[in-house]
């Protein structure tokens, strides 16, 4: 009797120590790593589940969805997590994770894994009525766009009273006026050769009178007044100095619409200083004699000479347009000041004069 009352005994035992509530006994799953070789593991298998005889076991497994092929990362045994209590098949539930992961109760029962996300309701959104506008604001965007209309109203109404005639607009029927005597009326004809450079105001030939060669810039007829803004420079006594440019002649050619205004001066074939230094290197005693006879043409063109070579007084002159590009060379270096458009004198008595307010 007592071999067989031990056996029915043993059983009551193993029953009761077993899993309760109709909870799955989970003892062994299945084993899986993605990483065995970086975790000196075993790729797969099946892995025996350990853990404290008062916490339960699980299986789990995870794993990624690229575009719709499944990367297995993980499979094996879960320690105790309410998450996975009476939960026979891994399924994962989460929308849409970067690694998808599910959780089990049984043996093996971690084989086959499926995504099943959990279905919501929509979300119900609550939007409160929208505020009614006060009395201020109404006035405010009522108010605001006639105000601002009539701003502009007055604003351009004030510039039509104060409004100036466009720069450069002149009448074509309008004599530019008589240049001075001009040696080149017996020295006719004057041939254009190439164009040299492109300025504000015009452009710069190359030209070839008799057996010279000379320099002709041509304004629009609409640049008038810098042509004679330059002109009377030019004209001015005392203007003849070795580090000035030299000045021929001023005509005028062509009729109505066709009419240009030409400045005929000395050519220098190196150019200006601007385009000469991007092409050439110069020695110490080349940059010293350039900056010398620079800084005389500038002297001079500053100074106030009451009689100069009988030609009568010479005021001061401001250039108001000194930069390397208005610098030609001489074939020995020398530097000649050119380009007097923005120049001004400052005549004793006199204002001077504002043909152009900027510079």
């Amino acid at each position: 009797l007592f071999p067989a009352f031990a056996s029915i005994y043993s059983r009551f035992l193993l029953f009761t120590s077993g899993p309760g509530h109709g909870e799955a006994e989970t003892r062994e799953c299945i084993y899986y790593n993605a990483n065995w070789e970086l975790e000196k593991t075993n790729q797969s298998g099946v892995e025996r589940c350990e853990g404290e005889k008062d916490k339960r076991l699980h299986c789990y497994a995870s794993w990624r969805n690229n575009s719709g092929s499944i990367e297995l990362v993980k499979k094996g045994c879960w320690l105790d997590d309410f998450n996975c209590y009476d939960r026979q098949e891994c399924v994962a539930t989460e929308e849409n994770p970067q690694v998808f992961f599910c959780c089990c109760e049984g043996n093996y029962c971690n084989e086959k894994f499926t995504h099943l996300p959990e279905v919501t309701g929509p979300e119900v959104i609550y939007e409160p009525p929208p505020p009614t506008p006060s009395l201020l604001n109404i006035l405010v965007y009522s108010l605001l766009p006639i105000a601002v209309l009539s701003m502009a109203i007055l604003l351009a109404f004030w510039m039509y009273r104060h409004r100036k005639p466009p720069y450069g607009h002149v009448d074509i029927n309008e004599d530019p006026g008589p240049p001075p005597p001009s040696p080149l009326v017996g020295l006719k004809p004057l041939q254009l050769l190439e164009i040299k450079a492109r300025g504000r105001f015009g452009c710069v030939w190359k030209a070839q009178l008799m057996n010279d060669y000379v320099a002709v810039k041509i304004f629009p007829i609409q640049d008038k007044q810098s042509w004679q803004s330059e002109r009377e420079i030019f004209n001015t006594p005392g203007m003849k100095h070795e580090n000035l440019l030299q000045f021929i002649a001023a005509e005028k050619r062509g009729t109505n619409l066709e009419t240009e205004l030409w400045l005929i001066t000395a050519f220098h074939d190196k150019g200006s200083l601007t385009d000469y230094l991007k092409g050439n290197i110069i020695s110490w005693n080349e940059l010293c004699h350039v900056a010398e006879t620079m800084a005389r043409g500038l002297s001079y063109l500053h100074e106030d000479v009451p009689w100069c070579k009988g030609e009568g007084h010479k005021p001061a002159i401001a250039h108001r347009d000194f930069k390397s590009k208005n610098v030609l060379l001489k074939n020995d270096l020398t530097a000649v000041l050119a380009d007097f458009g923005l120049a001004v004198r400052f005549e004793p008595g006199k204002p001077p004069g504002d043909t152009h307010g900027q510079v």
